[in-house]
Order: structure tokens, then sequence, then C-alpha cells
């Protein structure tokens, strides 16, 4: 049965799946239930097989049996879906009763045939029975996954009630006190979104609800110092104005994750992404190719008209003051060579249905082969130089100097350098979202089009945000919580400067055919010291310490990213040292989106784990570094010893301080504060160790295949083979894992690789 598109709003009785939970359960029981169907197409069974049969139709009977124990519970705690999960209860049972009597041999209509007993005589009955139970198995999932969107529901209610409260306050005193019970309620809604967001199949909408979540992140630590500034300056305009754009800003993004969730659009409209010339390309593309299969399918002037509106999104590109003469010069030189190549295929095209052509005629082939090169090569030149401007961007600004010079004009008072520095920042802000623009039109994958667009509006946003506290900041300098406001929205700025050049890195990774993916890490090896694990609490950081950790998480980010791209220098992938550093990578990087609040970690329990066995492979590293120098020349030795020492003295530091039993919030925060310093300065003496190593291993291979002659090969055959073991290593495992409480009261938020 087919649910409307609207069906999780209005939580009618329609099937559709749309959560990666609900089609992984399922799964057996299709499995099972195909197994006894595949088996009616076979009249004769052996008494073997009719007894195995039974079993599988038994087994189907039971595990129904207990499903629909556990549906009922849940009918019985929810009053709104009793009926409907009652009656879809009662049809699973009665279909799961139903093939467990169709499968039972005792039962079997036949008589015997040929020594042989003749099961499933009632096909229709089987095939009947199979129906009902998958529609209603099925109808029981999707009703409990009704109950996690209502619990959602619930939480973001709760959370919009108590951000009018917090938009109301008058004193601080008030102030704290619901600022504390607001923080409880976003980590709730913190955790439950973010376990939704990992559990749907759509990536648009993980994607979607990913950007969502990054602004309720960013934003509710801006909420605290802005509202915090507009008590103690209540006369102040640029406070008020910066205060009321936050909240604005949470409420808009609290409705994108309804709209996520729900499905629930005004009016039943659909949401679109604006076209991407990369989709325009793609489209065009897809379009001459099948030419090849139908040479009528298409009148003529679509593929001209198809290619003219790819053409007309690239004034994004051409128009634009920013780019340079040369890029501008050649992409008009690629649009106009891709027209001439269209119009050949075009000529060719007719000639071939004037000829009454089945299928592409040989010219027409070719003309197809040079249409998809021309636009390839127009593609390519896209994504040079909106790449290329974007790097070129964040190495421009990687100083924050204009931040840097709103804070000190604002701390000394002085407006005139504030406005002068607020129209620099501004130049700065019309280039990053142009930028944001340009690489959405390049990005290769809707999820990463979705990325660049809420890229382009945080910059868009929070560029007039830094100058209005800014201006606060200029008018009251002696105030502390005017210069803490400013110092949030800058760091903010910072902080989608740093996924900028994660976003650029994924772009690039898509386009070279790599997906930039990192590992998933579903099932946490059993702790190794449980008894100093379970001493450790999960306690709630509040919004300075989280704030802190979220940016030490940030780091460890792009440095995994600078760890994968000394990976795929490496000829050999194989290596010890490669698989040894890549899962230091993926294990930092779940320790990232603890940080942030997503994965598979939950509680600085899992998060202390995770750094041990990240400390132990680190030591597995040491030996295989040792090993590898072993055949080394003196320089090369020392150089890898000492780094390796290095290494190995900060894994053990990790180590101790992960396995030391601590008590009360300030101490676990030490600790996971630790943790992750130890983790980046770890990861840090990795990147250097890559290039090293894969230096003296290709320079190694160079004198190897320059060896002499035959004999000065045997003369040295022995001390090769060893070095042939040595510098050719092999072995590792990976992680991708998450959770980190975040803001205030543990507020957690993030957004996903």
């Amino acid at each position: 049965m087919a649910s409307s598109p609207c069906s999780s709003v209005n939580f009618d009785s329609g099937l559709e799946i749309k959560t990666r939970s609900v089609e992984q359960t399922l799964i057996p029981l299709v499995s099972q239930i195909t197994t006894l169907i595949n088996h009616k197409d076979k009249p004769k069974k052996s008494e073997r097989t009719q007894q195995a049969i039974q079993r599988v139709g038994q087994a189907v009977s039971v595990a129904v049996g207990r499903f629909v124990a556990v549906g009922e519970a849940i009918a019985v705690e929810n009053e709104e879906l009793k009926e409907e999960m009652g009656m879809a209860c009662f049809e699973a049972r009665r279909a799961g009763d139903a093939i467990a009597q169709l499968t039972d041999v005792g039962t079997a209509v036949t008589p015997p045939v040929d020594g042989r007993t003749t099961v499933f005589s009632d096909r229709t009955g089987m095939v009947k029975a199979a129906r009902m139970l998958l529609s209603s198995v099925t109808k029981v999932l999707v009703l409990a996954d009704r109950i996690v969107i209502k619990q959602i529901i619930t939480s973001r209610n709760k959370v919009l009630v108590t951000l009018e409260q917090l938009e109301r306050v008058s004193t601080f005193q008030e102030f704290v006190q619901i600022f504390s019970q607001f923080g409880n309620q976003m980590v709730e809604f913190a955790h439950l979104t973010g376990d939704r967001q990992n559990d749907l199949k759509d990536e648009n909408k993980k994607a979607r609800m990913a950007a969502a979540r990054a602004v309720l992140e960013k934003c509710t630590m801006m909420l605290l110092t802005a509202s915090k500034t507009c008590l103690r300056h209540p006369d102040c305009e640029s406070a008020r104005i910066n205060k009321d754009a936050v909240f604005h800003r949470m409420r808009f993004a609290l409705e994108q994750v309804m709209e996520i969730v729900t499905d629930a659009r005004p009016c039943g409209e659909t949401k679109v992404l604006p076209l991407s010339i990369y989709t325009g390309i793609k489209d065009f593309k897809s379009n001459v190719e099948g030419l090849r299969e139908g040479l009528y399918l298409l009148p003529h002037q679509a593929l001209s008209g198809q290619l003219e509106a790819v053409v007309e999104r690239m004034e994004d590109f051409t128009d634009s003051a920013y780019t340079s003469h040369e890029h501008r010069e050649g992409i008009l030189q690629l649009c106009q060579l891709a027209r001439q190549d269209t119009d050949q295929l075009i000529t060719a095209w007719i000639e071939a249905q004037s000829l009454n052509a089945k299928e592409a005629t040989e010219e027409m082939e070719l003309s197809i082969l040079k249409t998809c090169q021309s636009v390839y090569e127009l593609r390519r030149e896209l994504h040079k130089v909106a790449v290329g401007r974007a790097a070129d961007l964040l190495k421009l600004h990687a100083e924050h100097l204009p931040l840097r010079a709103l804070k000190a004009s604002g701390g000394e008072g002085n407006l005139e350098a504030v406005a002068e520095y607020a129209r620099t920042l501004g130049e700065q802000k019309e280039q990053l979202v142009e930028t944001c623009r340009l690489l959405c039109h390049v990005s290769g994958t809707e999820p990463l089009e979705i990325t660049c667009i809420h890229a382009e509006e945080t910059f868009h946003v929070i560029g007039p945000q830094i100058i209005s506290a800014a201006q606060t900041l200029a008018l009251h300098p002696s105030s502390k919580i005017a210069k803490e406001n400013l110092d949030v929205f800058c760091e903010a700025w910072e902080s989608q400067l740093c996924d900028m050049a994660v976003l650029l890195r994924e772009i690039n990774d898509v386009f070279e055919g790599r997906r930039g993916d990192k590992r998933a890490y579903v099932s946490l090896p059993r702790p190794k010291h449980s008894a100093n694990l379970k001493t450790v609490k999960a306690v709630k950081l509040d919004a300075e310490e989280q704030s802190t950790i979220a940016k030490l998480g940030l780091e460890l980010r792009l440095l995994t990213s600078d760890v994968d791209t000394e990976v795929e220098k490496w000829e050999d992938q194989e290596h010890d040292i490669v698989r040894q550093g890549q899962s230091l990578s993926s294990m930092a990087y779940s320790m990232h989106l603890f940080t942030r609040g997503e994965g598979l970690l939950k509680t600085t329990t899992e998060l202390f784990h995770q750094a041990e066995v990240l400390s132990e492979e680190g030591l597995q590293l040491c030996s295989s570094l040792h090993t590898f120098s072993i055949q080394l020349m003196d320089e090369e030795k020392v150089a890898v010893l000492s780094e390796m020492e290095k290494l190995m003295g900060l894994c053990q530091q990790l180590q101790m301080g992960v396995r030391t039993p601590v008590q009360g919030k300030t101490a676990t925060f030490q600790k996971v504060d630790s943790s992750i310093q130890n983790t980046r300065a770890i990861i840090t003496v990795v990147i250097y160790l890559l290039p090293v190593c894969n230096k003296i291993v290709r320079k190694y291979k160079s004198e190897r295949s320059n060896l002499g002659s035959p004999q000065s090969w045997t003369d040295r055959q022995s001390s090769t083979a060893v070095k042939d073991n040595v510098l050719n290593g092999k072995n590792s495992n990976g992680f991708g894992v998450k959770s980190l409480e975040q803001h205030m009261a543990n507020l957690t938020f993030l957004e996903s690789k």
C-alpha cells in the first residue's frame, strides 16, 4: 500500500518505509517468507525438505508472536494508536498462525504421491497469508515509528515554549533559571533528532537535517550570550537586533527539522533544490547518450534548449567580479565548443532520422562522443574555477584579520573603526557567499549541494550578526558580556570556515571519483578495563566547556582530512603504516563526531574507551615504525625513531589518562578535554610520519629497480629480502563513531559527513 506524501503528518495507514531501522527489521522476515513461497514451485518434497519447511514456518510464527507482544505493549502505552496497532497486531498474529498451519506436515491436505507428501496444497492461502503478514508487520513498524516522530514533535514543542519564555525574560536570575531548563530540553531534542538523522534512508533528508541541527548547535551558544548582552544593556538597539536575529534563526531551524521529520510542507509543496550546473550537465549528457537507444524519443530542439539552460546558469561564474578574465574567457570558449558539438550532433541526428535508421549512425556516434567530451571539459573548468577560488579565499582569510580588528576596535570603543572593518567583513562575506554558490554548482551530489546552500546561508546571516555584536561592544567597551558575545559570533564564523575547508575536500573527492566517506564502526569492542570505566558517569557540560570541546573537535576533523590526503599518496594502501594511520584517523574522526553529537558514541564512558582503543592502535603503529626503521640509514633512522618515541609517549599518556577513574563534573570535563588534546597531538605526529615514511619507501623501491647485474642482485638478495619484509608491511581496523553533550546541560548537535 502506498502512502501519501504527507502520510507522516496525517498519521494515516500508509506503509511507506522511510527509515533504515524499519527496513532492516523486515529483511529477515522477507527472506524467510521468500524461502517458503519458492518451495511451492516444487510440488513434490522429500520428508527431509518437508521438515525443513515446517521448521521455517514455525520459526516465522514464533518470531511474529514475540514481535506482536511488543507491538501490543506499545499500543497500551499510546492510547491514540491503540486501535490501529491492535488491529495490525491481530492481523500479523493471524497471518503467522496461518503460515505455521500451512507448513505443518501433519495437516497436509493432499494424500501421498509416489511415497512423498505434497505440502502447500493451498497455494492461494499461502500467498494470501504471506502478503497479510508482511503488510501487518510493516504497519506495526510504521506505527511504532510514528511514536518516535511524536516524541520529536513533543520535544520540539517544549523547546519552543521555553524559547518564548527566554525571549521575554527581564532579569538575569529568571534567565539563568529558564536557560537551564532550555539546555536540558535541547539535549533531549538533540539526541532524538540525531538518532532520527542516522536512521533516515533519504540522503538528502539526512543532509538537510544535519544542516538544521548545525544551526541549532551554533545558535544555542549565541542565544546565551546575545540574551545576556541584551539584559545587561537593555536600551542598546544593536544588542536587541543581534538577539532577535538569533531567536529568528533558531525558530526557522526548528521548523526545518519538523519539515524533515514529518514530511510536512505548506500547501503540500515539494522541496526542490535550485538546479545546479552539475545537475544540468548530467541530465544533458544522459539525454545525449540516450540517443543511442532511441532516435525518436526527443524533439531536436530539446537538446539545444537544455544546453542553453545550462549555459545561462553559468552567469554565476562569468558575471562575477571575482572571476579572472582568463577563467571567464576559458568558460565562454568551452560553452561555444559545446554549442558547436551539439549542433553537429543534431545535424547527424536529423540525417539518421531521414534515413529511417533504427539506431545511431557512425557519424552520430562520433558526435555523441564529442559532445559528451566537450561538456565534461566544461564541467572540469567550472570545478577548477570554483574550487580554486574557495581554496584561495580560505588561505586569504586564515588569519581572520577583520574579526581581530573588529574585536580590537570594539574594545577601544572606536565606532568609526568598527564601521570601516564592518565594510571589510561585509566584502569578505559577499565573496564567501558567492563562492559557496559556485561550489554548489559543481558539488557533484545533492547532499553536498544542500551543505553548500547551508554554508552560503550561514555566512550570509552570521556576517551582519558579528557587526551588530561589534557595534554593541564599541558602545559599551568595558562590558565583559558584550565582549564574550562578539567572541562567540566570531568563533561561529571561524567554525564555518573550517567546515567549508572540509566541504571543499569532499567536493574534490566526488569529482575525482572518491566518495571520501569515513568507515562506519558499528560494533564497539568490549572495554578491557571495564572496572575503571564503570566508575565514570556521564555528566553535563556547561556552555563554556562545550564550546572548548567543540573547537578541539573541529581541529581533529581537519587533521583527519590531512591524514586521508597523505594516505592517498601511498602506492601500497595495504602497508601496515598506512592501515594503522587510517585506523587512527577514523577513530579520531569518531571523537570529533562525539564533540558534535553524532555517531555511536553516546557517553563520556564510550569516548574514554574509544580513546583507549586509539592509544593501543597508536602503540601498534610504534611497533610497525620500529620494525620499519631497522634497515634505514642513520639519518633516516634517527628521524623515524625520534617521531616514534614522541608518538609512544603520547599514546602512553593518553592510555594512562583514560584508565584513571574520576568523579565529578569538573574532573570528567578535564578528562574529556585531555583525551581529545592528546588525540590531536597523536594525529599531528601521524601526519608528519606518513609522508616521511612514504618518501623512504619510494626511495627504496627506486634503488631496488636500479640494481645492476644478476650478480649484484645475488650479492644483495639476503639484505634486500629483509628490507622487503620491513618496508612493505600490512595490518588494521577502522572506526567512525560519535556523540557529545553540547552547550549548557550537554547540548548535543551535529552535522554529519
